[in-house]
Formats: C-alpha cells, structure tokens, sequence
C-alpha cells in the first residue's frame, strides 16, 4: 500500500529545542530508569548490564519523541534513525562506562546513572540536532 508522506512543519527555535529535548529527555530517561531499576532490584541483573537494556528502551522513546516532537524532522526515517542509533549507541558506550567506573569505585548504582545521564546529556543533544535530525 502507497502511504502518502505529509511534510511536518518548520523546526522550533533553537531555545524551544533544547527545552523540548529536556522533556523528551525526561520521558525517555524514565524510561531508561525504570527498565535499570526493575532489572537490578528484581531480576538481580548487574547495574551495568541493566544500565545498556535500559538505554535501549530510552533510545527508542527518545527517537520517536525527537523526530516528531523536537526537531520535527523530514529526514528519511531509515537514514535518520541510523545516526540516531549510531549517535546514541556512542551515548550509551559513555553511559555504561560512567556507570563502571562509579561502580567499580563503590558509589550507589543510581547515582552513578545520574551523573552518566547528566555527561551523555550533552553528546545526545549535539548529536541528535546536528546529525540525526539534520
């Protein structure tokens, strides 16, 4: 069947996307949380691992929330959530390393995820404006 592509209108403003990727932030990082905490406290899997399924999670959330939302996006779906997931999949490398790292330092699991949340915060907005959603 023929699906008829209808053109989203222009981009919001700078300003009103970094405060539009907060608030998608905010979703797909309860999302993210939600998955780490059910995982660890509930399934018994190590933060780390819990830390990447949950990353997954939020990626997907916050790629769908992003190219409607955000940036509303006219890129070719394939070629834009290819960088989103290459973007995002360097996002999570950082993540899941901050995470080790505070761990493996004895720090509590999910302060070491919110200090990670707040490092790869930056990556992802840099990476979703500038090369996912461009």
């Amino acid at each position: 069947m023929c699906q008829k592509r209808t053109r989203m209108s222009s981009p919001p403003s700078f300003p009103a996307q970094i405060a539009r990727f907060a608030l998608v932030g905010v979703a797909a990082t309860a999302s993210h949380y939600a998955i780490l905490i059910v995982l660890v406290e509930l399934a018994g899997l190590h933060p780390v691992a819990a830390t990447i399924l949950g990353s997954v999670v939020g990626v997907t959330v916050s790629y769908v929330l992003n190219r409607r939302y955000t940036f509303r996006s006219n890129a070719p779906v394939a070629s834009s959530a290819a960088k989103f997931a290459v973007t995002y999949g360097i996002g999570a490398v950082i993540n899941a390393g901050i995470v080790a790292l505070l761990v493996g330092q004895g720090l509590w699991y999910l302060f070491a995820q919110v200090v990670a949340t707040l490092v790869s915060l930056i990556w992802n907005f840099i990476g979703a404006r500038f090369v996912a959603f461009r």
